[in-house]
């Protein structure tokens, strides 16, 4: 397959391209709107051509595929672009900045008959394969409640424009908070959400401070950098979600998702059970598990998919998501 990379930042070069490249795909061109950055790229991993625009890029390349590696504002106009280009799409996190912009990539990758996956990398994690399979299982009976937690110490990235509201769409919701929003809802089935209650705010990113992921710009703080909600589903399950860029709290970062179900309860990252059988309350954790590099997986499944019928699970969810995203914003 040929690929395109749009964008060149680190999730790029880290991620993208070193697992096609492992995967057997032919990265055939790269775009970046600073061609000096584009060239860099394209010279570490031996990529032939550099564009500065998209459309350039889609005119003069056969292109199969592409990802999208740019901040969230240029995802949706990218997306589109190449989907009405023939080409199917790994678009990175977040989807887009809104419910309207996930529904239009929706619609355009089923018009053109293409895949349309998101760079949720958590899903492919060894544990998350591990407890979604026993899930489907019924292990956990019916999952009644979550929690996802994405708090950082002092983590606003000091690198990028993380802290950029007009590229960005949004801070710490948008960013990591994302990651863990999306991975209890994929546990959980994705389930249709009725009611949202949330809370935004900016409370130490404009003003300065140490720094444990690079020094920020506080005057030019423009995003969140604490995101909390709680949101109701028609299954008659609940979640809460609390995420931040920067708490006083004790560990410096903590990504993690709790579920309870009516037959046991468990927890991410790492992966506990929480059972009870014969009289007696049980905790268990897997005693091996085989290591994966989930950015590998997540390329790997989706270049398999593109070699399929096209399925839209994903494009469905990222609406479902935003539109808890939206509420949450809106309620700022």
């Amino acid at each position: 397959m040929n690929i395109g990379i749009i964008g060149t930042g680190g999730i790029a070069t880290t991620a993208h391209i070193p697992q096609y490249i492992a995967a057997g795909a032919n990265i055939v061109a790269v775009m970046n709107r600073t061609r000096a950055r584009g060239e860099a790229a394209a010279r570490q991993f031996g990529i032939e051509r550099v564009y500065e625009t998209v459309e350039e890029m889609l005119q003069n390349e056969s292109l199969d595929a592409v990802s999208v590696c740019t901040p969230n504002a240029l995802h949706k106009d990218q997306v589109l672009a190449a989907l009405a280009a023939g080409c199917h799409v790994l678009c990175e996190k977040p989807p887009g900045i809104s419910a309207n912009e996930a529904s239009e990539m929706r619609e355009a990758a089923e018009r053109a008959k293409r895949t349309l996956h998101y760079g949720f990398h958590y899903r492919h994690r060894a544990d998350t394969v591990l407890l979604k399979r026993m899930i489907e299982a019924g292990e956990l009976g019916q999952i009644y409640a979550a929690t996802a937690v994405a708090l950082r110490r002092r983590g606003i990235p000091g690198w990028g424009v993380f802290t950029d509201k007009e590229l960005q769409g949004g801070g710490a919701l948008l960013d990591h908070g994302v990651h863990m929003l999306d991975l209890a809802l994929y546990l959980m089935g994705y389930p249709k959400p009725i009611d949202v209650m949330g809370h935004i705010g900016q409370y130490l990113g404009t003003r300065p401070g140490v720094g444990l992921m690079g020094t920020w710009d506080a005057e030019t703080f423009s995003v969140e950098d604490t995101a909390r909600a709680m949101v109701k589903f028609e299954n008659g399950a609940s979640l809460m979600f609390d995420g931040s860029f920067m708490a006083n709290v004790g560990p410096r970062d903590t990504m993690s998702v709790e579920l309870r179900g009516t037959e046991g309860g468990a927890t991410l990252f790492p992966l506990h059970l929480h059972t009870e059988a014969h009289g007696a309350l049980f905790d268990q954790t897997p005693a091996h598990l085989e290591h994966v590099d989930p950015y590998a997986v997540q390329i790997q499944a989706f270049l398999e998919a593109c070699r399929h019928e096209p399925t839209y699970e994903q494009a469905d969810q990222a609406v479902i998501l935003h539109s808890i995203i939206d509420r949450i914003y809106e309620q700022a």
